[in-house]
């Protein structure tokens, strides 16, 4: 059973209406459809916005359809130059960039009395969704890094150099690592994928909106054929 967490409700619907058998529980304010995905049993569901809703969304998936593996779609800021708007960024590894207990002694990005702060996501999973975008997708490039999450929408560009500096990060969101830290903790495969919609700078607000469409056909594309594999 794949798990699919959607950011946003255009993209969760085109999913949905591609389920078959579907099945619909809700809980926590959230709407699981259960079903076949291009054959594949799947759960698709949209989180909410932030981390919180993200977590417990991604432990609704482990505890009520026992997933086997969780895959987080959505939109994110670019923090390199050469990721472009409309690119796709699949998750080598992520952390909250707003996870902050300096005043204890930690570095910033680090979770106090964890054994990991960073969560690497699955390579098979990985490699799969690297195969499928180079099929499906063919018109934009893809690029495998780290994903940095926090809740915060990120439009300043001193923010931004401030994460490309401090964590390295590809591009930058609000739910990837929130989810990842849940299935780190049930031992089950996890990754965050992201359709590029701004530059994560003062042109941020400007540019969603014009680009959210595209990065949805994007993501969908590459969710339809991953799961046809997995199936």
């Amino acid at each position: 059973m794949l798990g699919i967490i959607g950011a946003m409700e255009i993209e969760v619907a085109r999913l949905k209406e591609a389920m078959q058998n579907v099945v619909v529980k809700n809980k926590a304010g959230m709407e699981f459809c259960q079903g076949e995905l291009a054959g594949c049993p799947a759960v698709v569901v949209r989180s909410g916005v932030g981390k919180v809703n993200a977590a417990m969304c991604a432990q609704i998936l482990v505890d009520d359809f026992g997933v086997d593996a969780i895959v987080n779609t959505g939109i994110a800021g670019s923090l390199k130059a050469e990721i472009n708007i409309g690119d796709m960024v699949i998750c080598s590894d992520t952390l909250q960039h707003d996870m902050d207990a300096t005043g204890f002694g930690y570095p910033v990005g680090v979770i106090p009395q964890m054994e990991r702060s960073t969560f690497v996501a699955d390579e098979k999973l990985q490699k799969l969704a690297q195969e499928c975008c180079a099929v499906v997708n063919p018109e934009i490039s893809t690029f495998v890094g780290r994903v940095v999450s926090g809740d915060q929408f990120i439009s300043d560009k001193a923010k931004k150099q401030w994460l490309t500096d401090t964590f390295a990060g590809y591009c930058t969101e609000m739910e990837g690592a929130a989810i990842a830290q849940a299935a780190y903790r049930n031992q089950v495969p996890f990754l965050i994928i992201r359709a590029i919609s701004d530059k994560a700078d003062d042109s941020a607000t400007m540019d969603y909106p014009e680009f959210e469409a595209k990065a949805v056909e994007h993501s969908v594309n590459l969710m339809m054929a991953m799961a046809e594999k997995l199936a």
